[in-house]
């Protein structure tokens, strides 16, 4: 009880940033946009409480739009950082605590088994409708417990293996109950996992539901042309970013980013229920527009002729830092800072669990993996790519956090052809052809594709030169740059031979244990033993090796254990299993990021923490970020 009583008592004592109190002697002040319009007065608009934002730097004004650049047909990631992150709690600024944010204040009862999150009364979503702890309730029945649309629950929902329970206790009052201790499930709600809670109003959503709205489906399927309701459901409801409908967000979808969509726009939220200390309502900007394109380059150049206002999601790379300096005063911007929890910039995950015999045997084969590892001449890849900056690095924790492991982030990134050449022919590949390529166990050269997404014109270029590396010991390693979405369908149909990606968990390892081992969709190397993991009915599901079994039973373990001590010890012990399977990959630890802001964009922070779990620039309050004359 001690610990519990002492988490909640530092959690409380984190809220810098946002005060509580002195809302019900406010007088409410609305942008002028809102003045001609036929709304309820703000004071109906706003709950009994709403949340009081210490703004970063100063008071904002109102108006303006903000630029950003959408990349590619599946970047509602961007969107989540911007514009669409309001969970029950958040993180603090500085990325060490939860504070509350749409629940006005939570309890966790002695043995974490329990948590009562405590609404704000009279608080809307964007139509006007009331949000109340029922919306939450149809989210768990609707969504997360019917097993069409969810096949498996979300993990974080999960304790002693049982899917926990919610409850409305009344309009303002919701109560998740767990078999189980549930040590992360706070942690989890901050993430932008946790945001799903918040995100299906029932008066909305229901009409899409085949349980709810049973006589009225088939219309709105012609209507859509859709098959499935379970489609229409994701497409007008579960999908966030591909239809717009009701919000608790700052600002709210006038347009979504369907797969042909060239601009994606979102307008203030007239009902958000926050405001500054002075009573002015948040939003201070009016619009934000994204343009979608189809290439990195031009969203470089839109930024360098000063056409995007603040961002730093795909154009902010090491290559293009001397670009954006040497252009500062011109473009009329400057940088912000981003400090990555990610532990790698490239890592190269085979597919261990590939349809195919053969190169399931060749990928599984731990010596075949460790030859391609020392292959890899890592510091000729960072001085070109990524102009020197970073160091050779497997996946493993950042040697900042408590977790890191040295065996881990080490073993086998020292470049030497003769090793890498010793353990190809230890895996049993010591035959070749007439090209000096080697033979699989099938007697056919081994070769393998490697997928990229298009925006990572890093890992692109990176990957031209390991294939070279590749082939000087015998391996025919080939890229396949595709769009995004068609790597993520790939990918989850198992399909991929290999996949390029990017390190989350060097800062959150115990949150993001993707490459640790096969937790979620996002574990490239093993997709079928990470659907055993979550769902092990799922027909794509397969099980695991001993190890990766072991790393589960580790995990499941952490997560019924409220003692940071206790976690640590059990996170510790994946790891080392990680070190022993070397599951993928790595290139590159990766140096600090940067983001650019222009001179007129307001209440940005010069650092922030660089993450998706973070997930920047959210916790740093997009909503009071403001625009105030010329750059």
């Amino acid at each position: 009880m001690k610990r519990v009583v002492l988490l909640l008592t530092i959690c409380m004592l984190l809220m810098i940033s946002v005060s509580l109190t002195g809302a019900q002697e406010m007088t409410y002040s609305q942008a002028p946009m809102l003045d001609g319009m036929d709304l309820p007065e703000l004071s109906e608009r706003l709950p009994a409480e709403p949340l009081v934002v210490e703004p970063a730097d100063r008071i904002g004004v109102y108006g303006g739009t903000w630029h950003m650049g959408l990349r590619g047909g599946n970047d509602g990631a961007l969107l989540v950082r911007t514009i669409g992150n309001e969970g029950l709690v958040r993180w603090n600024l500085d990325w060490t605590g939860v504070v509350p944010n749409v629940a006005a204040s939570y309890e966790v009862n002695e043995d974490g088994t329990e948590y009562t999150f405590n609404l704000r009364e009279g608080m809307k979503w964007s139509d006007g409708m009331p949000f109340t702890a029922n919306d939450i309730v149809f989210w768990y029945n609707a969504h997360a417990t019917n097993t069409e649309v969810s096949p498996a629950p979300p993990n974080w929902m999960v304790a002693g293996g049982e899917i926990g329970t919610v409850e409305a206790v009344d309009d303002y009052t919701v109560k998740f109950s767990f078999a189980a201790p549930n040590g992360l499930f706070l942690q989890r709600l901050a993430t932008p996992d946790g945001n799903i809670v918040n995100r299906m109003p029932q008066h909305y959503a229901e009409q899409f539901h085949a349980e709810y709205n049973p006589d009225g489906i088939e219309a709105h399927l012609e209507e859509s042309g859709l098959e499935t309701w379970v489609d229409l459901w994701t497409q007008k409801v579960s999908d966030e970013w591909y239809t717009p409908k009701p919000t608790i967000n700052a600002w709210v979808l006038e347009n979504g980013q369907g797969a042909s969509a060239t601009q994606v726009t979102a307008v203030r939220n007239p009902y958000y229920w926050k405001v500054d200390p002075e009573g002015n309502q948040y939003p201070y900007i009016d619009y934000v527009q994204l343009d979608a394109g189809n290439d990195t380059e031009t969203l470089v150049l839109r930024a360098l002729n000063g056409e995007i206002d603040m961002m730093d999601r795909h154009i902010a790379t090491l290559a293009n830092k001397a670009v954006f300096f040497d252009n500062m005063e011109a473009g009329g911007y400057h940088f912000y800072e981003t400090v990555p929890s990610s532990m790698n910039g490239m890592i190269i995950a085979l597919n261990l669990t590939h349809l195919d015999p053969v190169k399931r045997e060749i990928f599984q084969n731990k010596d075949f993996r460790i030859g391609l590892s020392h292959a890899i001449n890592r510091q000729e890849l960072i001085d070109l790519i990524w102009v020197g900056q970073g160091q050779p690095h497997q996946l493993a924790p950042r040697p900042t956090s408590p977790f890191y492991n040295e065996q881990l982030a080490t073993q086998y990134t020292e470049y030497n052809v003769d090793l890498a050449n010793e353990h190809l022919d230890a895996a049993g590949y010591t035959e070749r052809d007439a090209d000096g390529y080697r033979l699989g166990p099938d007697g056919n050269r081994i070769s393998f594709v490697v997928d990229i997404q298009t925006v990572g014109t890093d890992q692109i270029d990176a990957m031209e030169l390991i294939t070279g590396y590749w082939q000087a010991v015998g391996i025919d390693g080939q890229a396949n740059v595709i769009d995004r979405s068609i790597l993520y369908q790939r990918k989850e149909a198992n399909q991929a031979d290999a996949t390029v990606w990017g390190g989350d968990g060097g800062l959150d390892v115990i949150l993001e244990p993707r490459w640790y081992f096969p937790y979620s969709n996002e574990s490239n190397f093993a997709p079928a033993w990470q659907y055993w993991y979550n769902n092990s009915s799922d027909p794509r599901a397969e099980e695991p090796n001993a190890g990766a079994q072991r790393q589960m039973e580790l995990y499941n373990e952490l997560k019924a254990t409220a003692d940071p001590d206790g976690q640590a010890a059990l996170m510790n012990e994946i790891l080392a299993i990680s070190a022993e399977e070397f599951y993928a990959i790595g290139i590159t630890l990766p140096a600090p990021g940067y983001g650019i802001v222009r001179n007129n964009f307001f209440n940005v922070p010069e650092s922030m923490p660089g993450a998706w779990l973070y997930p920047n620039p959210s916790p740093s309050n997009p909503f009071q970020y403001f625009i105030e004359g010329e750059a």
